[in-house]
């Protein structure tokens, strides 16, 4: 099968400094913010913990400092560190996600986020324009390819929440994208996989959400994977990191033959339960500054 071979060399766009990951609460079964997909179906914390100790060590393998943060029994979603911020060229833009049974947002969770990137990292913090609390933008909502940024509009995300992100990243165009069902974040059936490379859901409700980024966007290469878990993917420092050969038996070749750089699989079956993915369980922080400035599409209501 052909190489998608890099046609963008500025691979310090994508290049992770620190990884922020939130040690496993024992509690996480009382979790609000994500549904279990198989009923009955309860998480392993010990055997959690395990995987959780091997996608550190995969992080620290491609030279990502990780700051751990300790579990917090009052806050059971504090694994799904990746919903609290966006960040984007030494600039974070603290995230307000709600939780699925309409809870207050996590503001527990993004204290501690708040404060480690702001005190510990020096980055520029931004806040969501809560306009009396009406906007509401999640992390894995946002996607940034590293010309643009495609935000997701669904159950988590709203435009105003969208126009937020617009705010904090002027510097990049932002354009929306509708979340369909049965996908919960944007992330879940499109992420970045390459310099300019999408992994891409082949779902039905995927291929309309991909024909939206086209009509926006910039051209993009695309990698179609068999199962939907395998289109959260994380790229960076030259790797791309996506789901073990158990959970994405089909999919898995894909990335070795279509990809010229690092492909490391790991094993997250537990955050899976709870439809967690990837992207879900850290996030990422590059301090560099990589400036453009260009419009955005996400100015007003739609």
């Amino acid at each position: 099968m052909t190489s998608l071979r890099r046609q963008d060399p500025r691979l310090n766009c994508f290049k992770a400094d620190y990884a922020l990951i939130t040690r496993i609460a024992t509690n996480i079964d009382s979790s609000s913010s994500y549904p279990y997909v198989q009923q009955n179906s309860k998480i392993d914390v010990p055997r959690a913990r395990e995987e959780q100790e091997e996608f550190i060590d995969v992080l620290r393998r491609i030279a990502i400092d990780v700051i751990e943060l300790p579990c917090d029994e009052r806050h059971p979603d504090g694994l799904f560190i990746g919903d609290c911020a966006v960040v984007i060229n030494g600039t974070a833009l603290i995230c307000n996600p709600p939780s699925e049974d309409g809870a207050p947002p996590r503001q527990g969770e993004l204290t501690v986020v708040r404060q480690v990137l702001k005190k510990e990292l020096g980055l520029k913090i931004v806040e969501v324009d809560s306009e009396k609390g009406k906007a509401v933008v999640c992390g894995t909502d946002v996607l940034w390819t590293g010309r643009e940024i495609f935000v997701g509009i669904g159950k988590r995300t709203n435009i105003l929440g969208a126009q937020s992100v617009a705010k904090a990243f002027p510097e990049y165009s932002t354009s929306i994208v509708n979340v369909r069902e049965p996908y919960l974040h944007l992330k879940d059936c499109v992420s970045l996989c390459g310099p300019e490379i999408l992994a891409i859901a082949k779902s039905n409700a995927a291929k309309e959400m991909l024909r939206e980024m086209r009509k926006a966007g910039h051209g993009y290469k695309m990698i179609e994977v068999e199962e939907d878990l395998a289109a959260n993917t994380i790229y960076c420092n030259n790797t791309v990191i996506h789901l073990s050969s158990d959970t994405i038996p089909r999919s898995i070749g894909l990335f070795k033959d279509k990809l010229d750089f690092q492909c490391v699989p790991v094993e997250i079956k537990e955050p899976l339960k709870r439809g967690a993915g990837l992207s879900n369980i850290v996030l990422l922080v590059n301090k560099q500054k990589h400036l453009r400035s260009i419009m955005t599409t996400a100015t007003s209501a739609q």
